[in-house]
């Protein structure tokens, strides 16, 4: 590694702060313009600027990278061969560098194993909770299940009244392969000389000299006399003898010792586990964690789903009544004898046979699977099913309702049942994982222990709730601990790892986190700003990457990269305080803060005479509601997080408009069904943040279809028609064309071990992607790797305006430069189009979708467009565009449904919908449906403070 020696002067040049501050000198990753800049330590910074300007490129890629690398460096070159290999970034270096944790706005799991209750660690603490003072109750007779152990029975001894005669006994066995002389004999052999029987102690010399042993042994329990006992003042020694005789009579009795007391009282002491002819399980931390197969439920395996009778084939339609035949397996002559019983039979026990499934209470909905008296349920119609699966119709029967069900042994709670015998506080473990966040933390605060558990459970209680104060802090008070983490939004995601850093009271550390306000109410921004000054005030430096004005003013320093994005910014262009950014003439962020420039609301409402309206909407905590979205314009869905917005959307709206249309879709969620203008909606869109697409080589250009027009224009150039040349060769996709030394990567990987792979620009095309004699055919002086490597904007100019060529190449280039103006439209006009699709934000990578769109024109039908959280990683300035690429598609004849926070797309929407007005069980209920102006004025909405 070659290192440049920094001169003194090159230092001081920049404004320093602190000489404890961290200092980045000539930071060059991705679009960055080797720029220094200083971060105060011990502060809360926040780093703003347009999409794509390269704030990630400053922190995540080049400080969170350079602390992670530095990490891996200090560890054995054995150990780094097993590690993720990380690349040294583009920097000179980097000062003051302290170790560096990065919390990032995406699902960091995908297993469905993982839960909120395990990456918060919260899970972990309850499994040792419940080991260490949980109390095992028998499910026969609701008694504590116990263990005695040898100081149990010499202070029961001790207790007794002075003078009292006590005999320490244990019931005499005799083992299948002996016999009662030899028994006693063993018992001689040990030093045992007596014999409790019918309440009188005999001697064993005795009874061996009888003719008939056997007639001692007739009553219902003879003894093993092991000590007798007169209570006193008993001294240590005492106390030790009377402890070696009962640990004897423990060992002796196989585990049980009884007490006769004055030949008129017994007690029972057992060191077994057992109760009510039940074994029990000790509770130890593996018996409460499904991730062990000492604790998981062994039917389901602990993933609280099997193979079972899905009960959303057997009832698919929930709008119909039994006797609309709702219950699809008793359709039909010969099966429907079962519907018929329970129709007939139904006045004896009041049951609704013309309600709709949906509207039957718990206990009624309950029966149609269990029966009664009068008629057999579907749990015995299934089981009569089973019991014929010899005949092939009964197997293609099942078959067609056979599905992912909730696993019947441990009912969802994924551990087995021994583990739900351990109660605290009168609840398992499993009962508290379905509470949500905040009625778990009031059962904490609660809580009744007795003073052993207090000082046994001090510590765990105390890390427990740290954990769950801080998941109500940052808003996630309407989660549950068994809320599988594959099913959490970015957002979601991202507050649960900052949870878990935050339990872990980390001092000295630099945290990074990339738009944690993503999926936030203005009200829950709130509790996260105090959440992070909060890790600030411990001793950290906390780096956030974000655009919310409501960050803004709380930071202690803002940096603004810019001036725009990927070639054109790169670069500091405000540092400071609020008020500094604000005064800046060159800060775009500050501009928008002063209220310089602004997004305003549109001057005229659209109005609308279509809709789809969304019936009885009941999945989760969704309270029953009907909702009426409007076609034709911009419809937004707003109220704080965890209200109701993405059920109603993305699972109940989206999946039913899409079977509706033929298409495959997820299940849909609970609902009385959609109504309204069906018909008029041709398809159903998502677009989402998710890349668009896998592959390195995959990038804007060709997913907007724009490239088959640059390779077509190329083909037909002179020069390709004397060579044979066609579209193909000109794409780096396939061969032909494209370099065969990389493939068209135009680099090639070196793999290094334990080292970083070595990227190395290609020798032979030298990073150019195609042959040499492809390169040589021109369109306007330039060739195909001189196009990719243009701007939107530049090629806009290039492909739109010239004049020279012949007629044919003029229309085919015209033809491109409309194809990629979408692009532009969007403002991503200043992405390259050669530019790698895995380089694009999340936010980049949707509005190449909706260029895709945009591009499409009028002859797509009237499309559906649903969008959730479009303005994360946005700008104020992009969130303009994006508006402005909203107003196109409507001007198209489409629609637009976003789920959203910003207070600047809900006051530019035509129709918002909030839901709450709280989140979880106190929200999923329709707050407002109308025009933004009307929201302010109504009161529960926490949506209306803040617009």
């Amino acid at each position: 590694m070659s290192i440049r020696k920094i001169t003194r002067n090159e230092v001081t040049t920049q404004p320093k702060k602190s000489s404890n501050n961290i200092l980045i000198k000539g930071a060059r990753v991705h679009n960055l313009k080797n720029i220094t800049v200083e971060i105060p330590r011990n502060k809360l910074i926040v780093v703003t600027g347009v999409s794509g300007s390269g704030k990630s490129s400053l922190t995540i890629d080049t400080l969170f990278a350079e602390g992670q690398r530095r990490y891996a460096e200090s560890l054995s070159a054995y150990a780094r061969q097993f590690m993720a290999r990380m690349n040294k970034p583009d920097v000179d270096y980097i000062k003051g560098l302290c170790p560096a944790i990065a919390i990032e706005q995406k699902v960091i799991t995908r297993t469905p194993r993982s839960t909120v209750g395990s990456m918060t660690e919260i899970y972990d603490y309850l499994r040792l909770m419940f080991a260490r003072i949980g109390k095992t109750i028998s499910p026969v007779s609701g008694r504590e299940v116990k263990k005695d152990d040898v100081n149990d029975v010499v202070n029961a001894i001790s207790r007794f009244k002075k003078g009292d005669k006590i005999l320490l006994l244990v019931a005499f066995r005799q083992h299948h392969n002996r016999d009662a002389k030899e028994e006693l004999n063993i018992l001689m052999q040990k030093g045992f000389s007596r014999i409790y029987a019918n309440g009188e102690v005999i001697r064993i010399e005795d009874i061996q000299e009888k003719k008939n042993i056997s007639s001692v042994f007739t009553h219902v329990t003879t003894y093993v006399l092991i000590d007798r006992l007169v209570v006193k003042d008993f001294d240590e020694e005492d106390k030790h003898r009377i402890s070696d005789s009962v640990t004897t009579a423990f060992y002796e009795g196989e585990g049980e010792v009884t007490l006769e007391i004055n030949g008129s009282q017994t007690l029972h002491f057992a060191n077994k586990f057992e109760l009510d002819g039940i074994k029990f399980e000790e509770p130890v931390p593996n018996l409460f964690s499904f991730n062990n197969p000492y604790g998981a439920c062994p039917v389901c395996g602990g993933f609280s789903l099997v193979l079972g009778i899905d009960p959303d084939l057997v009832i698919p339609d929930k709008r119909l009544s039994v006797f609309e035949n709702a219950i699809a397996p008793w359709r039909g002559e010969k099966l429907g004898l079962w519907k018929e019983k329970l129709i007939r039979s139904a006045r004896h026990f009041d049951f609704p046979i013309h309600k709709p499934i949906i509207d039957l209470t718990s206990a009624q909905y309950n029966l149609l699977w269990t029966g009664n008296a009068y008629f057999s349920g579907l749990d015995e119609f299934f089981k009569e099913v089973e019991q014929n699966l010899y005949k092939v119709q009964y197997r293609v029967l099942l078959s067609r309702y056979r599905g992912r069900t909730l696993c019947p042994e441990c009912h969802g709670y994924r551990l087995r049942k021994e583990a739900l015998y351990v109660k605290v506080d009168h609840k398992n473990i499993g009962e508290l994982c379905e509470m949500p966040v905040k009625d778990l933390k009031k059962w904490f605060d609660e809580i009744e222990l007795s003073d052993y558990d207090k000082t046994v459970a001090k510590r765990i209680l105390i890390e427990i709730n740290n954990r769950l104060e801080t998941l109500l802090d940052v808003g996630l008070g309407y989660l549950t601990l068994n809320r599988l983490a594959n099913s959490l939004s970015g957002g979601e995601s991202q507050r649960i790892q900052l949870t878990r850093s935050l339990g872990s009271n980390l001092t000295n550390s630099l945290y990074i986190l990339d738009e944690p306000s993503i999926g936030l109410h203005s009200r829950d921004t709130e509790r996260l700003i105090v959440v992070l000054k909060n890790l600030r005030d411990l001793g950290n430096t906390v780096v956030v990457v974000e655009h919310d004005e409501m960050m803004m003013r709380e930071a202690d320093h803002i940096i603004d990269m810019g001036p725009l994005a990927s070639h054109l910014g790169g670069e500091v262009i405000a540092e400071g305080d609020y008020d500094d950014i604000i005064n800046n003439p060159e800060s775009l962020t500050g501009k928008y803060l002063s209220g310089k420039l602004s997004i305003d609301p549109p001057k005229h409402i659209r109005k609308w005479n279509r809709s789809i309206t969304v019936r009885g909407a009941r999945q989760n905590n969704l309270q029953d509601i009907d909702v009426v979205f409007p076609l034709n314009v911009l419809c937004i869905v707003s109220g704080v997080s965890g209200s109701g917005k993405t059920t109603l959307v993305k699972q109940i709206l989206y999946p039913s408009l899409k079977k509706l249309k033929g298409e495959f879709a997820e299940k849909a969620g609970l609902s009385k069904g959609l109504d309204g203008d069906l018909d008029y909606i041709s398809q159903v869109e998502m677009i989402d943040q998710n890349p668009i697409g896998k592959s390195s080589r995959s990038n804007p250009v060709t997913y907007i279809k724009a490239y088959d027009e640059i390779r077509e224009l190329f083909s037909k150039q002179p020069l390709s028609k004397m060579r044979g040349y066609m579209p193909k060769h000109f794409s780096f996709n396939v061969d032909g064309g494209r370099c065969d030394a990389c493939k068209g990567e135009g680099e090639k990987v070196v793999e290094m071990q334990f080292l970083a792979d070595v990227h190395l620009v290609c020798d032979v095309c030298g990073g150019k992607r195609f042959k040499q004699e492809v390169l040589e055919v021109t369109y306007q002086e330039k060739n195909i790797y001189d196009v990719l490597e243009m701007s939107v904007d530049e090629a806009i100019k290039f492909f739109g305006g010239e004049k020279k060529g012949n007629k044919k190449s003029d229309a085919t280039g015209a033809e491109v430069a409309k194809k990629i103006q979408p692009l532009s439209d969007v403002g991503l006009g200043y992405i390259k189009l050669g530019q790698s699709s895995d380089t694009l934000s999340g936010g980049e990578a949707q509005r190449v979708k909706l260029a895709s769109f945009l591009g499409k024109g009028k002859g797509q039908g009237n499309l559906l467009f649903i969008f959730d959280e479009p303005t994360t990683g946005l700008h104020f300035h992009d969130i303009k565009k994006l508006l402005g690429s909203f107003n196109a598609l409507i001007e198209q004849g489409h629609s637009i449904i976003v789920i959203e926070h910003n207070t600047d797309v809900i006051k530019s929407a035509d129709w918002v919908i909030d839901l709450g007005p709280e989140a979880g069980d106190g929200g999923g209920n329709l707050v407002y449906a109308g025009i933004p102006s009307g929201l302010k004025k109504i009161k529960e909405s926490y949506t209306a403070k803040y617009i």
